[in-house]
């Protein structure tokens, strides 16, 4: 430990402190009874964790952990620590990775190197007194025992010869034992008996030693397992054994039907594989273990011979057998009933033509020998249908020596539960009409018949099913078909009608009324047999209905048609639809009045309110109803009216354009956005109800919000006209008092006005600009009305003077001259 780094080191205290243990340990020596020792044994196993306790201080005040490896004296230093702080010491790293904790040190990634003895150091408070304990820990290392490795003298010997097998390891702390398996597909793993310890010695190797080997070594800490071997014994070829299927010997060896397939099979265990080859009478006719004779004949009956080799050894077996074929007849015996005597009596027929010799058919009845005597190839026997119940068996026997046992065939005679179903169906788009009539089962099967409702046979006789064609034909609507059914089972024929009918439609609704905007179900059906009719729909404009149309949906199921009318109108929905059905022999249809209603008017809209804000980009706009109605919403729209002075010069008024239009119907106000300034809008308000519109307002224009600069417009108003006044005042008394010095200038104010002092307005409309303008300037609405044009606003009177002088008295004015009136007009600009 470097003691003279840490002298400057947080540690520095830790030092400190373990420079009393000598202190401590002194005082200890004189009371050697509070002093412990303890001693104890730990196993650890390398590369993985330990820990060692330092005896059993809990709270110890100073530890310090030494180690002295084996064959050494000095003791080095490992960890120490006060309790709060610690310290390892860097040598330490060859025992592992160690860490100190409340006294115990823990040593992960366990080292070799760190089996010896530790010994812990420990200051510890006890009964309010300082003590020291001396705490030794042997500590041994186990090491685990790596993957065995495995090795074979011969892994492919000769069957008889010997064999070694040796397993080792490269460590692992003694004693380290061994075990042996060997695994096959059949057996699976089986312990190997002869083994002893690291050593298996098979002394002479045989076919039942041959499998995958592996050892497993293991001692107190694990085991593993080596990777496996294949022992593979050579050996063969055995005597070989010939199978042949089908199965069938006599006395002479194997047999075999003609044209039956015969598969011969060569067996002769080796290792590697035997190699085959086939003889026939001496010569080779193939090479292979599985000899297929696809369809043997009586000319391929002889002597076959399978030679087995072993090309590894060089050696070959061979086995011989003989092989007889039989000429049987082709197939197997067919029985079947049939009717007789025109369906009154069933003969049972037996065949089984062919073969050497000819088969002997017999037929029998519930395991008893018919009355008909035995016959070759073909057995016939007549039974009364009346005698023969439903459900009656017959069998019938076939005897052949090339049979082992005698081929039975055996028939049911029995009548098909039920009656036929007889349709008519028209295809190759309506050309032809198709009748048909099936009643599948029973045996014989039921005979079928068509007549016509002039009693014609229709066709021919045939056996289940029945199917006649004949042209399409508009007199044929309202005729009958019947299809007859016969049977030696029953006592009369059974019967089936067919009636060509002309489409029967039926409309769910004939007349259908709803607003418009909704969506609207027509609905139809057909009724009774329909003969495969087609069915179109056709709109109020009579024409037909594709499937492909945007405003309409079809939809069918077997007999009914549904249309479907989506968004409809008023004046393009409303009116006659039909169904129509068209079939072979006629068609029909089915009227379906349509009645789209308007909404009800809503009430009227009146605008009470609209008005520009301050930079004219919206307008506030607000609104009455008048009058009753439902109503769903409201549409606001505008145009522009006219130019504005403030900007460029624009084209006539364009149409109305709506700018809002989903505005909740409890709503009486809206603000308008996006707008020009420079131009000069006309708005109207529409009310809404669902798609019926409303009388629009009248279109009005936006006024001018309030000027809100008054106070200051009427302040400096006020202020300029008592500034006016009071300097008026003083110039006309000055002007008064020196009449006689200024004289023109005393006409000049008092003198007579004539008419032609007032200024003249040429046209109405000049006026009512001039007022326009200065109503624009002004606000529009600055608190009361304007004078009128030629009254004046404010009238100043001059006193009379207050001097002793005489003043000369004012000149008469004429009675018709009208007075002097001074106006001041105030413009305030925001």
């Amino acid at each position: 430990m470097d003691y003279g780094s840490a002298r400057n080191s947080p540690f520095r205290n830790l030092l400190k402190i373990f420079c009393l243990l000598p202190t401590v340990a002194y005082a200890q020596l004189l009371h050697p009874g509070d002093a412990k020792y303890e001693e104890q044994a730990v196993r650890g196993v390398r590369h993985r964790s330990v820990q060692l306790a330092c005896g059993d201080v809990v709270a110890p005040m100073v530890v310090f952990w030494s180690f002295t490896k084996l064959g050494s004296l000095v003791p080095r230093a490992v960890a120490i620590s006060n309790g709060i702080e610690s310290k390892v010491e860097k040598a330490s790293a060859a025992l592992g990775q160690v860490s100190l904790r409340n006294g115990t040190l823990e040593v992960s990634d366990l080292q070799t190197a760190a089996q010896g003895r530790f010994m812990c150091q420990a200051m510890f408070e006890e009964d309010g007194e300082i003590k020291v304990g001396y705490f030794y820990i042997e500590l041994v290392v186990l090491v685990p025992v790596p993957k065995p490795f495995l090795q074979m003298t011969d892994s492919t010997p000769v069957e008889g010869a010997a064999v070694t097998m040796t397993c080792a390891v490269k460590e692992g702390t003694p004693p380290i034992e061994y075990s042996w398996h060997r695994h096959t597909n059949r057996e699976g793993a089986v312990a190997v008996a002869e083994a002893a310890g690291g050593l298996l010695n098979l002394t002479a190797a045989n076919r039942t030693h041959m499998g995958w080997y592996a050892c497993t070594a293991h001692n107190e800490v694990n085991s593993q397992t080596s990777d496996r071997m294949y022992l593979d014994v050579i050996y063969g070829p055995d005597e070989p054994v010939i199978n042949v299927e089908p199965f069938a010997i006599n006395q002479n060896g194997f047999s075999a039907n003609e044209q039956e397939e015969v598969i011969l099979t060569c067996l002769a265990p080796s290792n590697p594989p035997s190699h085959y080859v086939w003889f026939y009478n001496s010569s080779q006719i193939y090479s292979g273990q599985k000899y297929v004779i696809a369809k043997i004949s009586r000319t391929q009956t002889g002597t076959y011979t399978c030679l087995a080799q072993n090309a590894l050894l060089n050696t070959r077996t061979q086995t011989t057998i003989i092989l007889t074929v039989y000429y049987l007849p082709e197939g197997k015996p067919s029985c079947t009933p049939v009717p007789a005597a025109n369906f009154r009596d069933i003969a049972l027929q037996c065949s089984w033509p062919g073969g050497f010799p000819p088969a002997r058919l017999r037929w029998v009845r519930a395991g008893r020998e018919a009355d008909a005597a035995a016959s070759y190839s073909n057995a016939t026997r007549i039974q009364r249908g009346v005698d023969v119940q439903n459900g009656s068996s017959y069998t019938c026997l076939a005897s052949h020596p090339a049979l082992r046992e005698d081929a039975v065939c055996t028939t049911t005679v029995w009548v098909p539960v039920g009656n036929p179903t007889c349709s008519a169906m028209a295809t190759k788009q309506n050309e032809f009409l198709m009748l048909s009539c099936d009643w599948a089962g029973g045996l014989p099967r039921v005979t079928l018949w068509w007549r016509d409702w002039r009693n014609r046979v229709l066709g021919g006789l045939k056996p289940s099913s029945n199917i006649y064609v004949m042209q399409s034909n508009s007199t044929l609507g309202g005729k009958e078909f019947t299809c007859i059914a016969a049977h030696p089972l029953q006592a009369r024929a059974t019967e089936c009608l067919v009636r060509l009918d002309v489409p029967k439609l039926a409309a769910e609704r004939t007349e259908v009324l709803l607003f418009e905007g909704g969506e609207v179900q027509l609905a139809c059906a057909l009724q009774g047999p329909h003969l495969g009719s087609e069915v179109f729909w056709f709109n109020n404009k009579h024409q037909v209905i594709r499937p492909d149309a945007a405003r309409y949906r079809l939809q069918q199921g077997d007999a009914w048609f549904n249309l479907t009318i989506r968004d409809t109108e008023w004046m393009r929905d409303s009116g006659t639809y039909h169904c129509a059905a068209v079939n072979a022999v006629g068609n029909a249809t089915v009227p379906i009045r349509l009645r789209v209603k308007k909404y009800p008017t809503p009430p009227n809209v009146t605008i009470s309110k609209l008005m520009y804000t301050r930079q004219r980009t919206e307008v506030q706009l607000e609104w009455v109803t008048q009058g009753s109605g439902n109503l769903t919403g409201f549409v606001v729209q505008r145009q522009e009216a006219k130019k504005s002075s403030l900007g460029p010069s624009r084209s006539a008024a364009r149409a109305w354009e709506t700018v809002a239009s989903d505005i909740e119907p409890d709503i009486r106000d809206h603000r308008v956005g996006g707008l020009d300034p420079a131009v000069v809008y006309a708005f109207r308000i529409l009310a809404v109800n669902h798609r019926t519109t409303g009388h629009p307002s009248e279109g009005k224009t936006p006024a001018d919000p309030p000027f809100n600069a008054y106070p200051a417009v009427i302040g400096a108003a006020v202020a300029g006209m008592v500034v006016a006044a009071v300097a008026s005042l003083l110039a006309f008394q000055y002007i008064v008092r020196n009449r006689d010095n200024n004289p023109r200038l005393h006409d000049l104010l008092f003198g007579m006005a004539g008419p032609e002092a007032h200024e003249h307005i040429s046209t109405p409309e000049d006026a009512e600009t001039a007022a326009g303008v200065a109503e624009a300037e002004t606000g529009g609405e600055l608190g009361g009305t304007s004078p009128p044009v030629g009254e004046a606003s404010a009238e100043c009177h001059p006193e009379p003077p207050t001097s002793t002088q005489e003043v000369p008295p004012a000149p008469d004015l004429a009675a018709d001259d009208p007075p002097v009136n001074v106006t001041i007009t105030v413009t305030a600009t925001p």
